[in-house]
């Protein structure tokens, strides 16, 4: 498996419209709503692939519940999770589990999801939410992303 560094940092913000905002004047970012990957998290989703950044904010109605209500309480706005790409997700998540770190969520998209949410920018894409944050300080995403 080869390591292909950083993909993206996901950062939770309270107010996704002007964090879009403030990210696309500082940085020229250009952000795509991916709020069909968060809706079952309770989250608004926006990505940045030219910028390597991922916002997630607290779906309106879902402030108390959502997945980064507690990050946000507890630390404010920030980042939250670090993608790192990797060029064979399941092994990757292979030698996370044999270094003691539980994957939590995991997504392997279809081609037809690719197509339809991505924008079929992707060959493949698949993804493996660990939870390293007492190791670490944030969690880690180990993403095998491999473009067309």
């Amino acid at each position: 498996m080869e390591l292909r560094g950083v993909n993206r940092v996901v950062i939770a913000v309270h107010n996704m419209e002007q964090s879009k905002d403030f990210y696309s004047k500082l940085l020229g970012a250009t952000f795509h709503d991916a709020n069909w990957t968060g809706e079952p998290f309770g989250i608004d989703v926006a990505i940045s692939w030219d910028a390597g950044l991922e916002l997630c904010a607290p779906m309106s109605g879902r402030e108390a519940d959502s997945v980064v209500t507690p990050f946000l309480a507890a630390n404010g706005e920030g980042v939250m999770s670090v993608f790192f790409g990797v060029s064979d997700a399941g092994v990757a998540k292979e030698k996370a589990a044999m270094a003691g770190i539980e994957t939590v969520h995991s997504l392997d998209f279809t081609r037809e999801e690719i197509d339809e949410h991505l924008g079929g920018l992707f060959r493949k894409y698949e993804e493996h939410n660990l939870n390293s944050v007492k190791q670490c300080g944030f969690a880690i995403t180990l993403a095998q992303i491999d473009p067309k």
